[in-house]
């Protein structure tokens, strides 16, 4: 007869996790409020007016002062906003502000909670897919995916792109555009990017590329909302995406969600000028495991582990980079697909922005 050893357990250690897990409870259940408090405008309210309770909130915000009540003490709980127990006011600093209520700003933050929706609501299909090894196609997730990602990504390129990435770029990039450029934006989605750009150099025109059909029409709605002219935006892969002599050619947080990403460096090569530029924007990460265990990287984790790796899992190709692939990953895959020139031209805490030349 054998036995099992019991393991002994440390309580300290015991509760110290348990706890932890308590808070990663609180901000999962916090979720959807976040997503609710910019619904319907209360952190922006809570920012216009100062000092505020619940019934002045509710009275702004068109809201039911019960509902609102409850929402204040979760947000103040989970130190998103500040409450004051002698007056029985709430209020919000100026840098929370920044990331919850002002959408101009370079670090609002909310975009990720729209995203947040299709996690949990796709994740009968993730079940699916580690079962069968089967991916789950882009398009194929629930619709807020699609704005969550546009929300997201727009504060950093509006802060960056015009700003730091573009003039980093050698080859004369920044002029060209200002004269008169030809560019493709591949995996453009509802082309925050694509029209940013544009905007900026009016004198270049632009074309938006992305395989999914319903990102492609916002992204001619906000083109045409916006006023410009010399943009455009077609259905394509990656791999298959028309025309030749582009002096730019970007990829923004999309490579790696690619299951042939050679495959696209291939076609880029093909399809740029010889003296052209790539520009790649990628996730933030290390060559190793190990030091992308941090929050930054459990949340890139865990969005590719339910969105990108199972993106490219549900492509031809048979490669899957993952979000955090590293720089030295991705640099392999260009050079093999023909760059002699690759190095990191620019950065931010969560992006690297790789320039590759031939």
């Amino acid at each position: 007869m054998t036995t099992t050893a019991v393991p002994q357990i440390n309580e300290e250690k015991l509760f110290e996790f348990v706890f932890k897990m308590v808070g990663d409870m609180g901000a999962t259940a916090n979720a959807p409020l976040v997503l609710l408090g910019d619904q319907l405008g209360l952190y922006k309210a809570i920012a216009d007016g100062g000092d505020v309770t619940s019934e002045s909130l509710a009275k702004s915000t068109g809201t039911k002062e019960r509902y609102v009540r409850e929402w204040l003490a979760t947000q103040a709980a989970a130190g998103y906003i500040e409450y004051n127990a002698d007056a029985n006011t709430f209020s919000i600093t100026p840098e929370k502000a920044m990331a919850l209520a002002n959408d101009e700003s370079p670090v609002f933050m909310m975009g990720a909670f729209y995203s947040f929706v299709s996690l949990f609501a796709d994740q009968a299909k993730l079940v699916e897919a580690f079962k069968s090894g089967s991916g789950v196609a882009w398009g194929d997730h629930h619709d807020c995916l699609f704005s969550g990602v546009a929300k997201f990504f727009k504060p950093s390129y509006r802060a960056h792109l015009l700003q730091d990435w573009i003039p980093a770029l050698g080859g004369d990039t920044k002029s060209k555009l200002e004269r008169g450029a030809k560019v493709a934006d591949v995996g453009c989605g509802h082309g925050v990017s694509t029209i940013l750009m544009a905007k900026a150099f009016p004198n270049s025109t632009f074309v938006g590329y992305d395989i999914h059909t319903p990102s492609i029409e916002e992204a001619r709605r906000s083109a045409k909302e916006s006023g410009v002219t010399n943009v455009s935006f077609e259905v394509s892969s990656a791999q298959a995406f028309p025309g030749e002599g582009y002096d730019l050619v970007t990829f923004f947080d999309c490579l790696h969600d690619m299951g042939d990403p050679l495959g696209a460096a291939t076609q880029v090569k093909k399809n740029l000028a010889p003296d052209g530029t790539w520009m790649i924007v990628e996730p933030m990460a290390k060559n190793a495991l190990k030091d992308n265990l941090n929050p930054v990287g459990q949340l890139y984790y865990a969005f590719s582990t339910q969105i990108c790796t199972p993106s490219a899992m549900s492509q031809d190709g048979g490669t899957s980079l993952g979000a955090q692939a590293g720089e030295e990953r991705l640099t392999e895959i260009l050079q093999n697909g023909g760059f002699g020139q690759v190095r990191r031209a620019s950065e931010t805490p969560f992006n690297m922005v790789l320039e590759a030349r031939a």
